[in-house]
């Protein structure tokens, strides 16, 4: 069969073929940027990334990963140091089995609030240890996620006021060596139990209590099987939200400047809903009967800082950095 085309037809099949070609390439101009995370799409940090997606989405494709569905709970620093990952929300310590001066964010009752959180790393101490973070592992720390203060939960109606009075508590507290000294610290028996036990353990009276961030004691019903909540606020829980610094360096300075305010702006939203929903909380668990109890945190945050500074977690910590936090 003989295929005849006009000089017109070969110019119009020419010029088809360009348009559908093009729009290919257009969607492959923005570099893509994956995300992960283990906290779920209905938490509020799900929302502060789609307020972050939203800055960037000039300059990438933004792909937002939740529920460990990409990467599991730990292994997100590793991905991004393989560059099998562009953006992560990483604990501080996961951080600090690298590099162990970084076990002194993870201490209890160095941090006031969310605000004192922000303010070290905005300082030039913060900027000490993010520009480790940067040299020996190859990451960008745009700054602390939120989302909440550890409180402990009692089901003993038994008024706490000082570390004193936590003597002889069985204070479930999460496995390993970090997590049991702090609840030492607070002067507490700790006893290690898995999350999805705690429940039971309360309605048992295997434990006397837990401690936990208001939304957490609230997700897992824990205040139905506790008489009370002591506001010790022993322990501000954050992550970090970090980049590649190879997809950081890659911006350059606009486009860094950028990036970093729809971080800012996006870690601001999600802090105050975060602060907001803990106070709302608070009058919720009145209403279903528990007392709360605001303790003397002076005398549990000297306590347990005297506790840290004499063991050996210390050692790893950069020198007169305590007092530069304390300071802020």
């Amino acid at each position: 069969m003989k295929l005849d085309l006009t000089r017109r037809q070969l110019l119009a099949g020419a010029g088809i073929l360009a348009v559908s070609t093009a729009f290919p390439a257009l969607a492959q101009d923005k570099p893509k940027l994956r995300f992960s995370a283990v906290f779920s799409e209905q938490d509020i940090r799900a929302e502060m990334m789609k307020k972050f997606a939203e800055g960037v989405t000039g300059d990438f494709a933004f792909e937002g990963f939740y529920g460990g569905n990409l990467f599991k709970q730990g292994t997100e620093l590793v991905a991004l140091q393989r560059g099998n990952l562009e953006m992560g929300n990483i604990a501080p310590q996961d951080i600090s089995k690298q590099i162990p001066a970084w076990s002194i964010v993870t201490a209890g009752y160095l941090f006031r609030d969310a605000a004192h959180v922000r303010a070290f790393f905005n300082s030039e101490a913060g900027a000490e240890l993010k520009k480790m973070a940067a040299d020996q592992l190859g990451v960008v720390i745009l700054g602390p996620t939120y989302f909440g203060v550890r409180q402990v939960g009692l089901k003993p109606d038994k008024e706490i006021k000082t570390p004193s009075d936590m003597a002889g508590v069985k204070l479930r507290m999460p496995g390993g060596d970090a997590w049991q000294f702090l609840g030492e610290a607070l002067g507490a028996n700790p006893t290690p139990m898995a999350y999805a036990e705690v429940y039971t353990g309360l309605q048992t009276g295997a434990i006397d209590g837990q401690d936990n961030p208001l939304p957490n004691v609230e997700n897992m019903k824990f205040y139905e099987v506790m008489s009370q909540i002591v506001l010790t606020s022993h322990l501000v829980g954050f992550d970090l939200l970090t980049v590649s610094k190879k997809v950081w360096d890659e911006m350059g300075a606009e486009k860094q400047a950028k990036f970093q305010a729809a971080a800012d702006a996006a870690i601001d939203f999600s802090t105050e809903k975060h602060l907001a929903r803990e106070k709302e909380l608070v009058e919720t668990f009145k209403g279903k009967g528990l007392k709360i109890y605001e303790p003397d945190v002076a005398a549990f945050r000297k306590h347990v800082q005297e506790k840290y500074l004499a063991s050996d977690l210390a050692k790893d910590w950069p020198q007169g950095m305590v007092d530069k936090i304390n300071a802020l």
